[in-house]
């Protein structure tokens, strides 16, 4: 009889306390209670250097750098091609940044704004080249500050310097916490007595308004911000306080309400209706926010079932210029919590280019082995990322650190790529056609004849056949007959993508793959098409052993 497999499960908004558990044990912490039994996950020591990047990533990129190796190479020169990562970047800081029309003071945020990316990037070349005048360009943008600032003031978007100059002038800083010269209490003080009181202000009182009222960067900022400078200050309240936020908060940006709508694979975005630059604003924010939880070990990439990977599929397909379903969005807004709707999504700045797609792509199929189709095509244009001062001199192209190409992209490992020669037919290998599998004379080693042998999604000591021309998509079986899917992170797929190599079963120098989810069967060809098959005959142990070849 064949194998009787359910429709795998399409979870909609509602998440269990597992995901926070995973993080609590991830990061050595604590789940404490919180709103609807919903709780936080706290780290109780803080790695250093561990906001957007690690002590491992720049050795990645040195070696990359060195080694002249496509596409950190290309970040790279992005970054040095930028003017504000050169040395001789002279800081302007001021007592009062102003941000927002208040009536009286001229805006002038765009010098802490071009600051903080600049000491953000030289600290970055000096990490890679370690060429100490980057170094000390750094320390000497962050000194002037932390000796400088007294005040963020204007109207309302003085949340949004708060938050976005926040986080990134924390991440500078953690670039640079213990060089010679840098007055690091000093900065700390700077983050905690000007920046944090305002990002805690906004996420408890919202300027007086609805909960819903503001879109969701204005919390996701916030957010981040509260988070990078827990984590510079060693202050855990505040890394508490952010994630606790993350998962119970009353405003768009909590993981209840940034993605109000799941859809199947994809996921709408709570900006979606409102236009596309902030939208795609969002999920940079977002991103970078799981990224430094997840640098302390708190993973919140996997909160709702993996819903900011479907989110970030539902934002780069419809960016890539395809359709997506929409559902009506409604908020309500103002002092007097007023009825609003949006009913279609919105064509504003579709397609713009923003550097926030990388990060993204490195978590779900740099790490996990996730297909992200459309983000990998929106990687195509995007590449290589730039950081501020790349995309213009407003305050849109600065609200990213960016250069994701060179910072975060990670190395498939194994990078050798294998055919697997049929036994008993040796012109023959398996491959996908169609995205079914069979075994096929081949004659040259095309494309769709080609796997990464990785370890198994579903056991590390297995293996998962992952198409060398389609990342993220596995060979798999389905009802005993195989074909080639996309791995979207359920545990389902995992179990039925993993094999456990033995001794071939015809040939012991040659291999044999028994199913990890069905430990009786194993891979065969049958009529030159894949099965999974349990092996009694002779026939079938040779149909059921291959060599990997390379």
């Amino acid at each position: 009889m064949p194998e009787q497999h359910q429709t795998e499960p399409r979870r909609g908004p509602s998440f269990g306390r597992r995901h926070l558990l995973r993080g609590a044990m991830l990061a050595g912490g604590l789940a404490a209670a919180g709103v609807g039994g919903i709780g936080i996950a706290s780290a109780q020591s803080f790695s250093h250097p561990g906001m957007l990047v690690q002590t491992d990533d720049f050795a990645r990129m040195r070696s990359a750098v060195q080694g002249n190796r496509e596409p950190w190479i290309s970040g790279w020169n992005r970054l040095i091609a930028n003017s504000h990562s050169h040395p001789t970047w002279q800081p302007r800081a001021v007592e009062r940044i102003i941000r927002g029309n208040n009536g009286t003071d001229p805006e002038n945020y765009w010098l802490l704004m071009n600051d903080m990316h600049a000491a953000y990037q030289n600290g970055l070349r000096w990490k890679i080249s370690g060429d100490t005048a980057h170094r000390d360009c750094a320390v000497r943008i962050l000194n002037a500050w932390s000796g400088t600032l007294k005040e963020i003031s204007g109207w309302t978007e003085t949340s949004l310097a708060a938050g976005i100059y926040g986080y990134q002038a924390a991440n500078a800083a953690e670039l640079v916490r213990n060089e010679p010269g840098f007055d690091r209490a000093r900065f700390q003080a700077l983050l905690a007595n000007v920046f944090y009181p305002l990002n805690n202000d906004f996420l408890v009182r919202r300027h007086g308004t609805c909960d819903g009222h503001y879109w969701a960067n204005w919390d996701l900022c916030n957010m981040a911000a509260i988070l990078a400078i827990g984590i510079f200050n060693d202050d855990k309240a505040k890394v508490d306080e952010a994630i606790e936020y993350f998962w119970n908060g009353k405003g768009q940006g909590s993981i209840e309400h940034v993605i109000p709508f799941i859809h199947g694979d994809l996921a709408q975005w709570q900006e979606s209706g409102r236009d596309q630059a902030h939208t795609m604003m969002g999920v940079g924010l977002m991103a970078e926010f799981m990224e430094m939880a997840w640098n302390q070990g708190i993973d919140l990439y996997s909160a709702r079932d993996h819903a900011f990977a479907k989110a970030a599929e539902y934002v780069a397909r419809y960016n890539n210029g395809r359709s997506v379903p929409f559902t009506k969005f409604v908020w309500y807004n103002g002092h007097n919590c007023a009825y609003n709707e949006q009913t279609v999504i919105s064509e504003g700045a579709r397609g713009q280019i923003r550097p926030v797609w990388e990060l993204v792509y490195s978590h779900y199929y740099g790490r996990l082995g996730r297909a992200m189709p459309n983000v990998w095509e929106m990687l195509a244009k995007v590449r290589p990322e730039g950081g501020g001062g790349d995309y213009g001199t407003a305050s849109g192209g600065f609200d990213s650190l960016g250069l994701g190409t060179l910072a975060y992209v990670q190395e498939r490992k194994p990078t050798t790529l294998n055919r697997l020669q049929s036994y008993n037919h040796q012109d023959r290998y398996v491959r996908h056609a169609y995205y079914d599998a069979r075994l096929d004379a081949s004659i040259s080693p095309a494309a769709d004849a080609q796997f990464r042998l990785v370890p198994g999604l579903a056991d590390k000591t297995g293996v998962s056949f992952e198409a060398s021309n389609v990342p993220g998509h596995y060979l798999r079986h389905y009802d005993y007959d195989f074909r080639l899917d996309p791995n979207y992170g359920s545990s389902r797929f995992a179990a039925d993508a993993t094999f456990h190599a033995v001794s071939g079963l015809a040939d012991g120098s040659w291999t044999s793959f028994r199913s990890h989810s069905h430990p009786d069967r194993y891979l065969r060809h049958y009529d030159y098409l894949l099965k999974l098959d349990p092996i009694s005959t002779a026939t079938g142990r040779a149909d059921a052993t291959f060599r990997i070849t390379s």
